[in-house]
């Protein structure tokens, strides 16, 4: 995950997920402290005359786990390389602008989780080397490389992991309430819009199994359907729409038709209650991307073999995803360089993959993706790679602000909130979001 756009807190929360296969998503690990495991900055002389490169990360990328930096080392004798690991993203990024903004201390590779990119783009691209100039930008998703580039073209990160976006539904309670069960079936009924998801929900509640429903939360179709939207809470100039925007209405009218509705079971995603909720199977579908497989799979346990599937989400739509810069304090650049291509180059993106599930932003990677067997039986023999790649190569480039993430949670935690569990009207909880974002913008 690296993920992801949407909460800061619901980045910490994705802990230990062995997302597809075993292993942890990149980025995403659990945060059990606050500090890191190596300390330190900038690379230097290795022993024996090597040059020492350090990469600073957050969470497990899964460059170590899949082998490599020991791969590269091989190739390159005179290169050593040290991983510096933050655990919390919350922690390794303030610390990491700290640095930039000094023009010391930093690592000779720095990642960049997506919530980050932009403030990154915009406030700190002096701080790093245009790496458009030293790759073929082709062999990345165009709206991943849109996603670290500064409005006169200068790329600060190459792509790591995306977090495309499927449907996983228990087609067991799908069948008990009297619905399509078939994937490709399933796909076309809402294909085009969530509210037409929505509309199927409302099919299931008619005769939903005994203590079940239809989705997780009405934040979780908010996030959802907001993932595959185009415009956002800022615009190309860097302006606050949020409360213009046709996106953010378009997953708000989603959301409200759950949220006034009998179909939530009002759960915070990955707290106990819903991880609690996944292994008795009291909720018929969630938005999952593609590193929420694992989790699943962990969660649900043994009972949940052969009844989940996976479908294409109504809008092909993003949640997570890194990159990886070289700043121009570090004292490698060359050889820094040399190697951040190298890690992200699609051979190595399908290593990661194999490993522990961190699904490339190099379309070239995606023919020879595979889940692991066990995986793939879990899901009823769902064609993951498949669905999760054709997503990833359709989402939409979209427009990131600095104050994304508590916009974001202003209209989830607050607004949507508010009319969940508390019984508001759509038009109270947009007010409260609103009165919210106010204050986080400092109006």
């Amino acid at each position: 995950m690296r993920t992801s756009t949407r909460r800061s807190h619901r980045l910490v929360a994705l802990a230990a997920v062995a997302a597809l296969s075993t292993g942890l998503l990149a980025g995403c690990s659990k945060d059990s402290d606050d500090g890191n495991s190596n300390s330190g900055g900038g690379g230097g002389g290795g022993g024996g005359g090597k040059t020492t490169l350090t990469i600073g990360t957050f969470g497990v990328f899964g460059y170590k786990q899949a082998g490599l930096y020991d791969d590269y080392m091989k190739l390159h004798p005179n290169i050593s390389i040290k991983e510096n690991v933050t655990t919390k993203t919350d922690v390794y990024w303030p610390k990491t602008l700290t640095r930039l903004q000094a023009g010391a201390g930093t690592d000779d590779i720095q990642a960049i989780e997506v919530g980050n990119v932009t403030e990154a783009v915009q406030t700190q691209a002096d701080k790093f080397v245009d790496l458009g100039k030293e790759v073929d930008k082709s062999q990345w998703l165009d709206w991943k490389n849109a996603q670290a580039t500064t409005k006169d073209g200068k790329l600060i990160g190459l792509g790591t992991d995306v977090g495309p976006m499927a449907i996983c539904y228990r087609k067991d309670l799908f069948k008990k309430a009297g619905l399509e069960t078939d994937r490709t079936k399933l796909a076309a009924q809402w294909k085009g819009d969530w509210s037409k998801f929505v509309n199927v929900g409302k099919d299931y509640m008619k005769k939903a199994p005994k203590g079940t429903k239809y989705v997780d939360s009405a934040s979780s179709v908010y996030n959802a359907a907001l993932g595959g939207e185009s415009q956002r809470y800022y615009d190309k100039d860097g302006n606050v729409i949020w409360d213009k925007s046709t996106g953010v209405k378009n997953a708000w009218n989603a959301a409200m038709e759950v949220a006034t509705s009998t179909m939530s079971a009002k759960l915070k995603q990955f707290e106990d209650p819903w991880n609690k909720a996944l292994s008795n199977a009291s909720f018929a579908t969630v938005a999952c991307p593609a590193w929420m497989i694992g989790y699943i799979e962990q969660k649900s346990g043994a009972s949940g073999k052969g009844n989940w599937d996976v479908a294409a989400a109504p809008t092909a739509a993003n949640w997570g995803g890194s990159f990886i810069g070289v700043p121009t304090a570090g004292k490698h650049q060359k050889e820094a360089i040399a190697l951040a291509k190298w890690l992200t180059a699609p051979e190595q993106q399908a290593k990661v993959f194999a490993k522990q599930a961190s699904f490339p932003s190099t379309p070239s990677a995606y023919a020879a993706l595979k889940p692991l067997p066990d995986t793939t039986a879990y899901f009823s023999g769902a064609p993951i790679a498949q669905i999760f790649s054709d997503s990833a190569k359709t989402i939409p480039t979209q427009i990131f602000g600095t104050k994304d993430q508590p916009i974001g949670t202003a209209i989830t935690d607050v607004g949507i909130l508010q009319v969940e569990q508390k019984g508001k009207t759509p038009d109270q909880g947009w007010d409260a979001a609103k009165n919210e974002i106010k204050d986080v913008l400092g109006q």
